[in-house]
């Protein structure tokens, strides 16, 4: 399954990771530092709970840090990989209410990673369109630039994962 597609003129992000909310983190595996250099985002120990949605090896977290991996692609979502998400959005919650530093990734910490977060966020109590002006704004313009996964938070992910289901 190919999880990421090419896309050359979408800059890096620049920083590994950014606090969307009080302890919800958006973050990537690759990230552009101060002296322009492409550089591999490595989680250690900074999180108690890690979601990966694009798994390579060598960027963590710790062993005795909670990870949960769901590798998605970058594009149309089925319905099985939409329930995925929306587990992932409610355990990221979850954590959160308990107080735990959560940390969802992927590639650039733009797309995958913004759908979980987004959906996190509508969860409690946010619109789509506030949480996508959040994620925007907290991580990056370019955070959430794949439509599709915005039409997903816009119709609402139990609605697009009946869709999905119905259409397969």
């Amino acid at each position: 399954m190919r999880t990421r597609r090419k896309q050359p003129d979408v800059p890096a992000p620049d920083s590994p990771w950014s606090e969307i909310v009080p302890g919800l983190w958006m973050g990537g595996h690759q990230f552009r530092s101060r002296t322009g250099d492409l550089e591999s985002a490595v989680v250690r120990d900074e999180f108690d709970l890690v979601q990966t949605l694009l798994r390579l090896p060598g960027h963590g977290p710790d062993p005795g840090v909670e990870h949960h991996v769901w590798a998605i692609p970058d594009g149309p979502l089925d319905g099985t990989q939409l329930a995925g998400v929306m587990r992932l959005a409610r355990a990221a919650g979850e954590a959160l209410d308990e107080g735990r530093k959560v940390l969802v990734r992927c590639y650039h910490g733009y797309n995958r990673s913004g759908l979980v977060i987004a959906h996190a966020l509508v969860r409690r109590g946010h619109s789509a369109e506030q949480a996508i002006r959040l994620i925007r704004s907290r991580r990056s313009p370019w955070a959430l630039h794949n439509e599709l996964f915005v039409e997903y938070l816009r119709a609402g992910l139990s609605t697009a994962r009946l869709l999905e289901e119905l259409a397969e």
